[in-house]
């Protein structure tokens, strides 16, 4: 028998807790004396549906969490925090959760993303609220003492970036907000959006009132659909509020499913209706950007992390991280993982203990062979590299990538060649078509790694190869041409016996 007592139960219905049937855990919790709160996910996935009860005791969470077992949590009293094989304890106790530093993920998994009242109870809108107090030049300055960097894979100072629209000349200012999330990986830009809308509402207001633009883009991604409906719904709520429409508001655009668009320039030429391809640069954004006018084009993860350093200010965001690598970064384990999740922490971390200790090595249980940072465009690193701090110089030094924060993990039953080919197809797909190196490229690439795969002159192949990537990382006009030789070149450097083994391939 159930047990009669009124009781709120959180339930996940980010992307990732939906795809493994958080819906009909929600449905069957739906009984008189509970309440559903539906929320965003804390990132631990290998936990998903992961659903928390409020007790006097703090929250208590229990998962994974299937339809069949909630007559089972209920008899054993979960809504009072009561023991069960899937009880969790305190979320915030998990060895996972407890490792981090939740800066611009302090919300996600724990507010109704749609519910102002529970963004502002939570320290939503602070920030804006000192930006509006201290005033346009001072906000800038505060962000540029942070040492916050574009996440989105460039590492750019922030403050720099709005200082150089703010002293544009034009009629008009725009704010762009690159949600063009494509790298293999990684899903912190959805995470927030569907978690948290308000702290990337509240971003780009600040960053708006920062460098006296009126308009804001958000260009997100075809394939997230539920980020796209519930951060409409947040700016429908957010005009209500008054946090939009007093000089700045913000529209939503949805693209097309083309990576291209992920660079900022292609994002600017679809967003004026164009075909996306790569802009020459110079002129920067910053100077001519949208519609030919100055804009800030930032990452979804670096505008919502304004809010917390200008509400806490950037001393204590700066004593965060390594090196010139300030503040947290949300790192997005996936792959052949054990414990797949978002998990952020300060800067500095070694690509091992990222790997190893929180992701807990391969869910195969297999060794790791290989880790690739950076989505599709960044490095193989074998583990005589992980001791790499997690630091976009750190990571330059050794010809990888931090980008977007996503580490895809392989065991040792990986091939590396294939991989290699698998970076030169992904590029012929994906590319403009404006510059020769990328289009053609791309193609030569794969037929040269074929040869290579065949045993047809390895040697001389393999040299053609090396020269190929070459003239692609200095000859590109972006960085999808640019950056497809760290992949291919990585996995030359590290994994040489894979490409030199076409009598086994044959016979597989």
């Amino acid at each position: 028998m159930e047990p009669d007592v009124t009781a709120t139960v959180y339930v996940p219905r980010d992307a990732a807790a939906l795809a493994l049937g958080a819906d009909a855990v929600a449905a069957a919790l739906a009984k008189p004396g509970i309440t559903v709160v539906r929320t965003g996910s804390r990132g631990l996935f290998w936990l998903e549906p992961m659903i928390e009860v409020a007790t006097p005791a703090g929250r208590i969470a229990y998962g994974p969490v299937t339809p069949a077992d909630v007559p089972g949590l209920l008899a054993t009293g979960m809504l009072d925090g009561g023991g069960h094989r899937l009880r969790l304890g305190r979320p915030e106790e998990i060895p996972f959760l407890a490792r981090q530093t939740r800066l611009t993920f302090a919300r996600c998994g724990i507010i109704d993303p749609l519910s102002i009242e529970n963004f502002r109870a939570h320290g939503g809108m602070q920030g804006l609220a000192r930006a509006r107090e201290i005033g346009p030049a001072a906000t800038i300055e505060e962000v540029t003492q942070s040492g916050l960097r574009g996440r989105g894979g460039a590492g750019f100072p922030t403050g720099i970036k709005w200082k150089t629209t703010a002293d544009a000349a034009g009629a008009r200012k725009y704010i762009v907000c690159n949600a063009d999330e494509g790298d293999s990986g990684t899903y912190a830009d959805r995470m927030l959006m569907e978690g948290d809308p308000f702290a990337l509402i509240e971003g780009m207001a600040i960053a708006g009132f920062a460098v006296g633009a009126s308009k804001g883009y958000v260009y997100t991604r075809s394939e997230y659909p539920h980020a796209i409906a519930t951060f409409d719904a947040a700016l429908v709520i957010a005009r209500h509020e008054g946090l939009l429409g007093d000089g700045f508001d913000i529209e939503q655009r949805v693209g097309a499913g083309a990576y291209v668009c992920g660079e900022e320039t292609s994002l600017l030429e679809s967003l004026e209706g164009k075909r996306g391809q790569v802009r020459a640069k110079p002129p920067l954004p910053a100077h001519h950007g949208l519609f030919d006018m100055p804009t800030v084009v930032n990452n979804v993860i670096s505008l919502a992390s304004v809010p917390a350093i200008m509400a806490d200010g950037a001393a204590r965001y700066k004593a965060l991280g390594f090196g010139r690598s300030r503040g947290t970064s949300p790192i997005q384990l996936a792959g052949n993982v054990k414990h797949a999740g978002l998990f952020e922490a300060g800067f500095g971390l070694t690509l091992g203990e990222i790997v190893n200790d929180i992701g807990g090595g391969t869910r195969s249980g297999r060794p790791v062979r290989a880790v690739q940072v950076g989505g599709p465009l960044g490095a193989y690193f074998p583990p005589a590299l992980f001791d790499t701090p997690f630091d976009y110089e750190a990571f330059t030094a050794r010809d990888g990538l931090i980008g977007h924060g996503g580490v895809v993990v392989f065991d040792d039953t990986v091939d590396m060649a294939r991989q290699a080919r698998f970076a030169m197809e992904f590029c012929e797909v994906e590319s403009c078509g404006k510059c020769t190196p990328c289009r053609i490229g791309s193609v030569r690439g794969q037929e040269v790694i074929d040869k290579i795969l065949a045993g047809t002159e390895v040697d001389a192949n393999l040299a053609l190869l090396t020269d190929l990537c070459h003239t692609m990382k200095f000859g590109s006009l972006c960085a999808l041409g640019g950056f497809i030789p760290y992949p291919v070149m990585s996995a030359l450097t590290h994994f040489p016996e894979d490409f030199r083994r076409p009598a086994a391939r044959a016979a597989a």
